[in-house]
């Protein structure tokens, strides 16, 4: 636990939770920081297989950018180090930019998922939502636009007009409407959302983690290149995998008709 985040490992389930409810949990610098180190420590944990990042309580998975404690911060340091940490290395969260982190990762979204929030749940490989969930980039309404992988990632999640409409406007949209267009995976009712977002990862820890790391960076590599380049990534992955001891657990408990015990080796 940390002063906004609670970090609780269930098996090889990696549970992140944003704990500023008051402040319908958008992050200030001193939380992104603490959120860039919780990333970092479960890239670099073995036994953290899979991660699920939520928000306290019922109203907001995040609300974004501490607007306040953001615009200071940039008023008062106008040095090269700061704009360069903030605007092209760490990003927002963390894994919004300059971290490639080749687990699965999860959002379990509870409520608001507001500009910077939104670009975090993007960020994550899949999305659960509650049908409170409401999302938006509203941006454009404060004089920017998105700057942390929203008009990067979100067209390769909903399309182009899709996105188009949600960054030009600065509307909020609903769950169901999010979860029309492909941004959600799943609408799961808000007493339900956590524990069946938790079930899902547990069950994607069961999983060869190797093919599931090495098939994510194939994915992520392809995009935007070439058939012929995303056929060689796969093939070179592929032929990596083959040399893992996982592969012959795999093999070996499919023939002896038994669960698989992988190690990630």
């Amino acid at each position: 636990m940390t002063g906004n985040f609670r970090v609780e490992d269930r098996g090889h389930v990696r549970l992140i939770t944003i704990d500023r409810a008051a402040m319908m949990n958008s992050l200030d610098l001193p939380a992104n920081d603490e959120l860039v180190a919780i990333w970092r420590d479960f890239d670099a944990t073995d036994e953290a297989r899979v991660a699920v990042i939520t928000g306290a309580g019922d109203q907001a998975f995040c609300a974004g950018a501490d607007l306040k404690t953001y615009t200071m911060a940039y008023a008062t340091n106008s040095g090269p180090d700061f704009r360069r940490r903030y605007s092209n290395k760490e990003g927002f969260g963390g894994i919004t930019r300059g971290m490639e982190i080749n687990k699965p990762i999860i959002a379990a979204v509870n409520g608001y998922a507001m500009s910077g929030g939104l670009e975090l749940a993007l960020a994550c490989d899949i999305r659960f939502a509650s049908p409170n969930a409401t999302f938006a980039l509203q941006d454009v309404r404060w004089g920017f636009h998105a700057c942390d992988g929203a008009l990067i990632r979100l067209p390769w999640i909903v399309g182009l007009g899709h996105t188009m409409e949600i960054f030009m406007s600065g509307d909020r949209f609903d769950a169901e409407h999010g979860y029309r267009i492909g941004l959600y995976n799943r609408i799961v009712p808000q007493a339900r959302l956590l524990e069946e977002t938790m079930d899902y990862a547990a069950k994607l820890a069961s999983r060869a983690p190797l093919p599931q790391q090495l098939g994510k960076e194939v994915v992520l590599r392809s995009l935007g290149r070439t058939v012929e380049d995303g056929l060689r990534f796969e093939s070179r992955s592929f032929h990596d995998l083959a040399f893992t001891e996982d592969l012959k657990e795999g093999t070996d408990s499919f023939r002896e008709k038994r669960e698989a015990r992988f190690k990630g080796k």
